[in-house]
């Protein structure tokens, strides 16, 4: 007797038990560019060495950290961290503390000696690097893992560039940088130091490329009417004599021109040098201070006090002449005739700095605009086969910023030795809030990091911040939402009515048979990082 149509069908055929065929949408899985590695300067993959540490794995995470930044143990200390500005999570309670556990890291790293090595054959090509700044020692942190042979060569006797001379210690213990540096140095990078490059077209008759990053050290000026009573400083000169353990004379009473973190830097040194009194002086509103806000509240705490749409009219004999300003309606400052006398002992100018860029005189090709070097996309000058960043080409001039500069440089560099181009690959899709799905991820409230007392603050040189532990940083790490891209939570796996979803193990994530799945959407519309999307079905 003949079966039933229904059941005369072979097990496993497509009209028998294969459903795919009804869909006319699919979901696929895709990798998405959360805005955390969007808004980071030195192009770190935070949310990929984010991934490892709130595994616990922290070696790995270092390693993917130090793929593109050689300073995690620094960036953790000085980075202003747009990258948590930036952070999905400060929409839902509090970002997370990506800097903090970036710190934990690379403590983490320099505790337990882990290294990086160099794998690359021998290139044969010689570069030099001018300048031992954060942009100069990344470029040849990279430089060196290409397979290039490395000098740098910098004015100063050590190596650091402003990380060393320019940020206090109590924001960055030399002992931290120095020992980021030493790791650099191990690696075969060659450094002189205490040594100017004056004839760079003679300098490069023994090298293949060059980069430049000078870095800028010369304080910019400003007429200021004084008797020959008045002692007036400029803030780098300031900085510097103290990082080299020479601190100035500055009396008790101190007025600070400027409003960048430069000033704030150096109205914070005045009161551990012993300042009683700490006045910064600045001709705009606080909204309009080109110093971070961070900066400016720790400055505030420790007794600094500001002087907003304010500037200094005359300065002598032990008392400075103040002017208030009032802002025009394009937001210049005018001056109002109305005077105030402050009592200072010394008057620092922070008034910004510009590099030194005598090197490049007679270079052929290379071009100097409003004090700065122009560069093309690839950061090469004018003159082939010279390359410059950091503070001498136009960018926000941070740590972070340079630390990019000097990882992007060397991937330019590299493919002008090899006779190539570097072209970095188109970034996919933004992973906006909007797709996540909040209410699967838990409370956690943000880990604080130990500070300072106040009081002991302005007493000594000590580092204020502090940094997490392992059990801070994992629980940080974790409170990471993974915006955008799969962190194998099961959960598509778990509400996939047709058992389409398909488990690669750990790490390997998932896929779907398309046999089975029906396109009902449900694995998309409950994915909580927004990793899957509907397509199309191909027809």
């Amino acid at each position: 007797m003949d079966r039933p149509f229904a059941i005369t069908l072979e097990v496993g055929s497509s009209l028998a038990n294969k459903t795919g065929a009804w869909r006319t949408e699919r979901p696929v899985y895709l990798d998405r560019f959360p805005p955390c590695n969007q808004n980071c300067p030195a192009g770190e993959n935070v949310q990929g060495w984010l991934y490892h540490a709130e595994s616990g794995d922290y070696e790995r995470a270092w390693r993917i950290l130090m793929e593109d930044n050689p300073f995690p143990a620094v960036m953790g200390r000085v980075c202003y961290h747009p990258c948590q500005t930036a952070c999905n999570r400060g929409r839902l309670d509090e970002a997370v503390g990506i800097n903090a556990v970036e710190r934990f890291l690379g403590d983490e790293a320099l505790r337990r000696g882990w290294t990086v090595p160099v794998e690359a054959e021998p290139s044969g090509k010689r570069v030099l690097v001018v300048g031992a700044g954060p942009a100069g020692l990344s470029a040849a942190y990279h430089l060196v893992r290409l397979g290039h042979e490395v000098t740098v060569v910098d004015s100063a006797e050590e190596p650091g560039g402003m990380m060393r001379y320019g940020i206090p210690r109590y924001r960055l213990p030399r002992d931290v940088l120095a020992a980021e540096i030493q790791r650099i140095l191990d690696m075969g990078v060659r450094f002189e130091g205490g040594r100017t490059v004056t004839d760079l077209r003679a300098e490069m008759e023994r090298y293949d490329a060059a980069f430049l990053a000078v870095g800028a050290h010369v304080a910019r000026r400003a007429y200021i009417p004084a008797g020959d009573s008045a002692r007036i400083l400029d803030a780098i000169k300031m900085l510097r004599d103290t990082a080299e353990a020479e601190p100035p004379q500055i009396g008790r009473r101190v007025v600070v021109y400027g409003g960048g973190n430069t000033a704030m830097d150096a109205a914070r040194t005045a009161r551990r040098l012993g300042a009683t009194d700490a006045v910064v002086v600045y001709r705009r509103t606080k909204d309009r201070m080109p110093a971070h806000e961070s900066e400016v509240a720790d400055a505030e705490a420790e007794g600094v006090r500001m002087k907003w749409l304010s500037t200094i009219a005359r300065a002598d004999g032990g008392k400075v002449l103040i002017e208030r300003m009032r802002l025009d309606e394009t937001g210049f400052p005018q001056p109002t005739g109305e005077f105030e006398e402050l009592d200072a002992d010394t008057v620092v100018l922070a008034l910004g700095q510009e590099p030194d860029l005598a090197l490049l005189e007679g270079l052929p090709g290379v071009e100097i605009e409003k004090g700065v070097v122009k560069v093309g996309p690839n950061m090469m000058t004018g003159y082939p086969g010279v390359f410059a960043g950091g503070d001498m080409v136009p960018s926000d001039r941070t740590v972070t910023v340079a630390i990019g500069h000097g990882k992007l440089a060397a991937r330019h560099i590299d493919a002008w030795l090899r006779g190539t181009q570097y072209t970095p690959p188109p970034p996919p899709p933004p992973a906006t809030y909007d797709r996540l799905n909040t209410w699967y991820y838990s409370d956690a409230p943000a880990q604080l990091r130990p500070r300072l007392e106040v009081a002991r603050r302005i007493t000594t040189f000590d580092e204020v911040e502090g940094g997490l532990d392992e059990s801070t940083a994992l629980f940080e790490a974790r409170r990471c939402l993974s915006c955008g891209n799969c962190f194998e939570c099961d959960n598509c796996y778990g509400v996939c009515p047709d058992n389409a979803v398909i488990k690669l193990g750990p790490g390997r994530r998932f896929m779907i048979d398309y046999d089975y799945c029906k396109g009902c959407g449900l694995c998309a519309a409950e994915c909580p990082a927004g990793a899957i999307t509907m397509v199309p079905e191909e027809t």
